[in-house]
């Protein structure tokens, strides 16, 4: 028993040391003075939204990018909220998702892509605020590096209690295993809330076809997709100005169906280690799980104990200060939330397997 615990530890300490190495490896890509160039259809998926596109609206309209070179294009996914578009600076149409798989993201991004205007596409959410020089940002990584595709960072707005803090740290995880992975030339995740690629390239990989029986995955199998074909064509955008903001969810429910609904994702990926690092961080948690509760008993020596749960935390930490420092972001309840994290995390990963999870009001099987 022993052994296979202490076995399952190293091989989580030197995945995790990896994407540490990897996230030192990323380059930072800094706004110059460049001038915009690139133009971009932003498009954005919603489903009664009426409070929150009006705010990630506003901050578009802050932008510090021409307005003739870029578009929104909102795609209504059956909403019974009444939305009404503001007097706005720039061009922006609503139009009605056209449903043809189990995937209504994936249907939305595509309907819109059917009628954008411009050479590139980009994805966000309605809950989300960019900054403004967030075009600005991109325009500049696609001139220096000639890339198709570019994924960039999330993060969430700050907020108190514990509920919000325990989701940061776990967002933040997420975000340093994405950085990482880029950095070892491994990628294999994204954030569809901030993400870009050329409409011709998106074409060329024939866009969702494949995984239309997925109802998210939107972000990760089109970048793996991309990844398998092109590898040298896809790249992550280390710069912060190109960080967009987007809101914590409310209750632990809204949380666990959220997380349920990322990890049943994992299932399908096309990269290897995508698949292996997704098992060893499973492996992992259930060891904790099981090594606290041998300790609980007393059926456990401290010392392997402390080996167990101390080098699990300490590599993660440095990970989690990392990612945090880049997104400029606080961590809190970082023990509480070390504690928890294996029980809801393993949780989530069993539900994903056989459950089905609820999003937007709706009921999904995997």
């Amino acid at each position: 028993m022993i052994v296979i615990l202490l076995t399952i530890l190293i091989i989580y300490l030197l995945f995790i040391s990896a994407l540490l190495f990897g996230f030192c490896k990323i380059t930072k890509n800094e706004v110059n003075a460049l001038k915009p160039k690139t133009t971009f259809s932003i498009v954005v998926p919603f489903r009664n939204e009426a409070d929150n596109l009006p705010k990630l609206l506003h901050t578009i309209s802050l932008l510090n990018y021409p307005k003739e070179l870029f578009e929104i294009i909102l795609v209504d996914d059956e909403s019974y909220e009444e939305f009404r578009i503001q007097n706005l600076e720039f061009r922006i149409q609503v139009i009605k998702n056209i449903r043809k798989s189990n995937s209504p993201k994936k249907d939305a991004i595509e309907t819109a892509i059917e009628i954008a205007k411009n050479d590139w596409i980009i994805t966000t959410d309605a809950d989300c605020l960019v900054q403004k020089d967030w075009l600005l940002s991109i325009d500049n990584y696609i001139q220096n590096s000639h890339l198709k595709m570019i994924a960039a960072g999330v993060t969430y707005l700050p907020k108190k209690g514990f509920l919000a803090a325990f989701q940061t740290l776990d967002f933040m995880s997420l975000q340093g295993a994405t950085l990482g992975s880029f950095g070892i030339g491994k990628p294999f995740m994204c954030n569809g809330a901030n993400f870009a690629y050329s409409k011709s390239f998106f074409q060329e990989l024939n866009g969702f076809n494949g995984n239309e029986n997925i109802a998210s995955g939107d972000d990760v199998f089109l970048l793996q997709k991309a990844v398998l074909k092109a590898p040298k064509s896809v790249g992550f955008l280390y710069d912060s100005k190109s960080i967009v903001a987007t809101q914590t969810v409310n209750t632990w429910k809204e949380l666990f169906m959220q997380r349920v609904r990322w990890a049943a994702k994992s299932t399908g990926y096309n990269s290897l280690f995508g698949k292996l690092l997704a098992l060893i961080v499973f492996a992992a948690n259930l060891c904790w799980i099981l090594v606290f509760t041998l300790w609980l008993i007393g059926k456990l020596d401290q010392n392997y104990f402390m080996l167990f749960i101390g080098s699990k935390f300490l590599v993660d930490l440095i990970l989690l200060q990392k990612t945090a420092h880049f997104f400029k972001t606080k961590l809190s309840w970082i023990l509480a939330s070390s504690f928890l994290y294996p029980i809801f995390s393993s949780s989530v990963a069993l539900y994903a397997l056989f459950g089905k999870y609820e999003w937007k009001g709706r009921t999904f099987n995997k």
